[in-house]
């Protein structure tokens, strides 16, 4: 990843980061080697709306109940029934969220991590909300975290528009379209803005 040509843009055309970068220190990105988009989109579904360790405890059940202990494949979590789901602790909406990520990896709208990776960022985007329960803020953490696409920016992100805010010194939380607009000078690198900007808002 070119992280160290992305650090020296960002401050050249935007002199505010040259303070972060200097205070945060070097971008931490990294491309996730071992990535499985079943995976990886099952633990978003088992986490939205809980915290991290009442939803790795409901995602550990699924991986005893379903999976034997191990991931389960998606032809097992199709076969598996609503109510063997349900006593993992999943909600009915998880529940037939994960039942459909399975149907569409199977049927290969989700694609493999290798096809993934030659994907541009919008089609990526397009086919995983396709999946009930996954929305486009999920897909550009995917895109962000394990396929290490460096020129993406969640402008739904709370935290990336916290920390612009602060950036800019705004009185009230700056909009999604506001920081869209702005973030075009931060391009081909706005994923390691918005890296930046999450630690502006962490203080």
């Amino acid at each position: 990843m070119k992280l160290r040509a992305a650090e020296l843009h960002l401050a050249q055309n935007d002199p505010r980061f040259a303070a972060i970068i200097a205070k945060a220190g070097r971008c931490a990105l990294k491309r996730s080697k071992d990535f499985e988009p079943f995976q990886a989109l099952t633990r978003s579904i088992c986490h939205q709306q809980l915290h991290g360790k009442a939803a790795e405890t409901i995602l550990q059940r699924f991986k005893d109940r379903v999976g034997k202990g191990d991931w389960p494949t998606p032809l097992q979590v199709k076969r598996a029934r609503m109510t063997t789901m349900r006593a993992c602790g999943l909600s009915e909406a998880k529940s037939l969220a994960l039942k459909d990520l399975a149907k569409k990896v199977l049927d290969g709208t989700v694609p493999s991590a290798k096809v993934l990776h030659t994907l541009p960022e919008e089609e990526i985007i397009t086919r995983l909300t396709q999946v009930r329960g996954i929305g486009r803020w999920t897909v550009e953490m995917v895109l962000m975290s394990h396929l290490g696409r460096l020129d993406v920016l969640p402008v739904d992100d709370f935290g990336v528009r916290k920390g612009f805010s602060l950036l800019a010194k705004k009185k009230e939380l700056v909009t999604a379209k506001e920081l869209r607009i702005h973030g075009e000078r931060w391009a081909p690198y706005r994923t390691v803005a918005a890296w930046y900007l999450w630690r502006v808002a962490d203080g």
